[in-house]
């Protein structure tokens, strides 16, 4: 041990990879103690960390005092041995390319306890042969002749011009989508397929996406070494700023893949959160954003770390998100306490509203159901109004409400709402009650479905799921097959949709005179036996 103290105490020459006496040094100690010993030196020549790993390998531990920058290399060089001869192994090559050493090098040992020759690779900006690194030419430790110092200065140049336009905090997001799933095939398919169109909202570049389904998640890193390095290099050959995790992430899962990676890691929790930052207009709908930001990020804020503190000026940190991760959780909590207040008012506010309407004694009709279904577009064609509705998740945040005359000069008011999606975060749905609340004053709701959506049942189920949570399938539902032009099998849709609802196109307004006739003929139902909005 006290060789292994003074190794520490010595120094590496800056064109060296590692010193001749040194190498020899290593090989001697390491054929002493049977196992495999490994030198973590600096670009300085200082020695960071000396390791004692087993015969077969070492274990090299978290290097988060010394990070890589962006796409650049860490500063850090790995030299290790090996008592059997082994060439530079997969596992060799994966620390390399997840810990982003400047060089990793492996002395093989001969029989007399000496260095037989050094074996190096190292890592390449651009991708050849889909490998992101290289090898050296074998050499004696005593007869290395290219200054190592040469080289990492000529591959720090190359990865700087690589990654000149490469900035986290600037331009769009550059992605890799990933799902881990427990469920089905096709299950998971339209899961990842709704992750894109989220991405996609976001403005995102969605690059690669990767699938795996697993009898069993992995608790800490989700995916299993193997995969993750696959994504590694994926993120390398595709200069990739961010990973967009499917399944909800806890801190711990956060700062594990961040660790190995040394990308940006979000959730599809953050993501949702950011297009609500994005697309909230009211007041009201910027305090519900900002109500559901600070719960998701309070239990991040006790573990803040750097797998944190890469989120600032992306996803995840737009809206109150700047300032969110200086405050300590009193803060948090106090300012959660004061957006409860606010939308408290907001709720009374929007009690008087309704107040008046009801005393206007004029129908409500709520328009409800996945999001992008097309109930905006409906609304527009139904008013002759201009609301904003695009081919995005998520268009409609803040609640519209219209006047809308049916051909016999019955009058009511109809409202869009928020759109819902599978697996709505929990704090998102608790900080939108305000607006739900308009829903409960609703004498019908009108369920828009997107039936060109070859998943609309699943859809379907996932509306009539939260109208239960939210208390509401007690209220008369007319359900509305929308998207008809665009759909494959257009007959035997019709046939099956109709026998439920009716079917339209809401961008033709010749196709929605079903629609008026039945949802009149409910109102007048709902008003020949309790009057409207009394409930």
């Amino acid at each position: 041990m006290k060789t292994l103290e003074r190794l520490g105490t010595k120094r590496v020459p800056r064109e060296m990879i590692i010193a001749p006496e040194m190498a020899r040094s290593l090989c001697q100690i390491s054929t002493e103690l049977n196992r495999q010993i490994g030198i973590l030196v600096h670009r300085s020549g200082k020695i960071e960390m000396i390791i004692v790993g087993t015969f077969g390998g070492i274990m090299i531990p978290q290097l988060s005092s010394v990070r890589a920058s962006g796409g650049r290399l860490r500063g850090l060089r790995l030299v290790h041995t090996h008592l059997s001869g082994e060439d530079i192994d997969d596992e060799d090559l994966m620390d390399l390319l997840f810990l982003r050493f400047d060089l990793l090098s492996v002395l093989k040992i001969t029989e007399d306890g000496l260095p037989e020759r050094l074996y190096s690779a190292h890592l390449i900006p651009a991708p050849i042969e889909g490998k992101s690194w290289t090898f050296l030419d074998p050499v004696h430790p005593a007869a290395q002749k290219e200054s190592f110092e040469s080289i990492v200065t000529a591959l720090e140049d190359e990865f700087a011009r690589a990654h000149k336009v490469r900035s986290v905090d600037k331009g769009k997001d550059r992605a890799i989508l990933v799902s881990v799933s427990t469920e089905s095939r096709m299950q998971a398919e339209e899961s990842m397929n709704e992750l894109v169109e989220l991405a996609r909202t976001d403005d995102v570049e969605v690059l690669e996406t990767v699938l795996q389904r697993r009898s069993k998640v992995n608790p800490r890193l989700i995916l299993g070494k193997g995969k993750l390095a696959d994504i590694m290099i994926m993120a390398l050959q595709r200069n990739a700023n961010l990973l967009i995790f499917n399944q909800e992430l806890n801190p711990s899962q956060i700062r594990s893949i961040t660790d190995f990676t040394d990308l940006r890691v979000i959730d599809r929790t953050q993501l949702i959160l950011d297009i609500f930052a994005h697309r909230a207009m009211s007041r009201e709908g910027k305090l519900q954003v900002e109500m559901a930001q600070l719960k998701y990020m309070l239990p991040h804020l006790s573990t803040r770390d750097d797998a944190l503190s890469r989120l600032t000026g992306g996803i995840g940190a737009r809206g109150p998100g700047e300032t969110k991760l200086e405050i300590d959780r009193r803060r948090v909590n106090d300012r959660l306490a004061r957006l409860a207040r606010e939308l408290k008012n907001v709720s009374k506010e929007r009690y008087r509203r309704r107040s008046q309407r009801r005393k206007k004694d004029l129908p409500v009709i709520s328009l409800v159901g996945y999001t992008n279904a097309g109930k905006s577009t409906l609304l527009n064609t139904l008013t002759n109004s201009n609301i904003l509705a695009e081919n995005k998740l998520f268009a409609t945040l803040d609640p519209t409400s219209r006047r809308l005359r049916f051909p016999t000069d019955m009058e009511v008011i109809i409202t869009d709402t928020v759109g819902f999606i599978r697996n709505l975060p929990a704090d998102l749905l608790q900080a939108f009650m305000a607006t739900l609340e308009e829903l409960e004053e609703a004498d019908l709701l009108v369920h828009v479905i997107d039936v060109s959506n070859p998943n609309h049942y699943e859809h379907v189920a996932v509306v009539e799921k939260l109208l239960v949570e939210l208390g509401l399938s007690t209220i008369p539902t007319l359900k509305v097959f929308n998207k008809i032009d665009k759909a494959e099998n257009q007959d035997m849709l019709r046939l099956e949709s109709e026998r439920e609802g009716v079917v339209i196109s809401a961008l033709d307004a010749s196709t929605l005179t079903p629609f008026l006739i039945q949802a009149e003929r409910m109102i007048g139902k709902v008003l020949g036996t309790q009057g409207p909005n009394r409930r």
